[in-house]
Order: C-alpha cells, then sequence, then structure tokens
C-alpha cells in the first residue's frame, strides 16, 4: 500500500513540498516521502501513540540520510490526533493517511494547499481508498479508487 499511496501522491510531491503522514507509525513511508520531495520539502509524521513516534524517530536516526533530514527539520514526528491534522505545519501538499477513517475529516481537506491531494482509506466495514484533490482555485473532487483492508483511525489509547 506504501508504493500504492506514494505513486498517487507522486504529482504533488515536487521539491520543496510540505506533505503530512497520518500515522506515520515506524516511519517508513514518512522516509520515503522525505526523499521525493527532497531537502527543500518538508515531511511532518503524525502518530497518536508516543511510542510510535519515538520508534519512527529512532528509526529514521539509523541511517546517515534519516540523521540529516531529522537535523535540518526536513522531518518531524510529532504527537496528536491525525484525524484533525496538524496545522501547524500546514497547508499541504499532499497528505497521506495510513488508518481507515471512519468518514472522511474535513479538517484534512481544510489543510490541504490548493492544489493538494489527500490519499484517504475510509470505512469502517468495507473500505474503500479516496483520493480527494483541492483545484488550483479549490475545487475539491473526490474519487473512490479500490478496496482496501486498514486498522481503523481511532482515539488514543490511554497512556
Amino acid at each position: 500500500m506504501h508504493a500504492a499511496a506514494a505513486e498517487s501522491l507522486l504529482p504533488y510531491l515536487h521539491p520543496s513540498a510540505r506533505v503530512l503522514d497520518i500515522g506515520s507509525g515506524s516511519g517508513y513511508l514518512t522516509h520515503v516521502l522525505a526523499n521525493l520531495v527532497g531537502p527543500e520539502g518538508r515531511v511532518i509524521g503524525i502518530d497518536h501513540i508516543q511510542g510510535l513516534v519515538e520508534l519512527a524517530t529512532a528509526n529514521m536516526r539509523n541511517s546517515d540520510s534519516g540523521r540529516g533530514m531529522l537535523a535540518s527539520g526536513q522531518v518531524t514526528f510529532v504527537k496528536g490526533d491525525g484525524r484533525q491534522g496538524w496545522r501547524a505545519g500546514g497547508p499541504y501538499d499532499a497528505i497521506h493517511v495510513g488508518a481507515a477513517a471512519a468518514e472522511e475529516h474535513q479538517a484534512l481537506v481544510e489543510q490541504l494547499r490548493a492544489p493538494g491531494r489527500l490519499f484517504v482509506p475510509v470505512g469502517t466495514g468495507s473500505q474503500w481508498i479516496w483520493v480527494v484533490d483541492k483545484s488550483v482555485d479549490g475545487v475539491v473532487t473526490r474519487e473512490k479508487r479500490f478496496g482496501v483492508r486498514y486498522v481503523p483511525l481511532t482515539d488514543a489509547p490511554g497512556e
């Protein structure tokens, strides 16, 4: 699924792009996205579990390029409710959601730059990848792409 997400977002992953990776988990896709936007781009990985934020940061530190991305601010990992996005880093050229939302979260669409793209699995029983595009003039279109099976995008567990 990481490859499908990256391929879908690729037209928006230009040098200097701002990208939000919701449910960044291990940080793998965050690192891939950072490589695609280059050193002038910015990628924020957000997760609601502090242990995963720490894991992603530690994984990035396992390579010279990852350490450089963290030190330069090209990549940042934060703890937060990804369903609300991360307004402080936006607007975003691309947003990837790595867990299934029960419904589309308007806050994410609002944080898209115009033009911008959101790649999000949606559904509680049947789940589908939805690609939400915001055109240069702010018009939002939605396309249901293909069926998937993701873990749910949930509230943070008690910590």
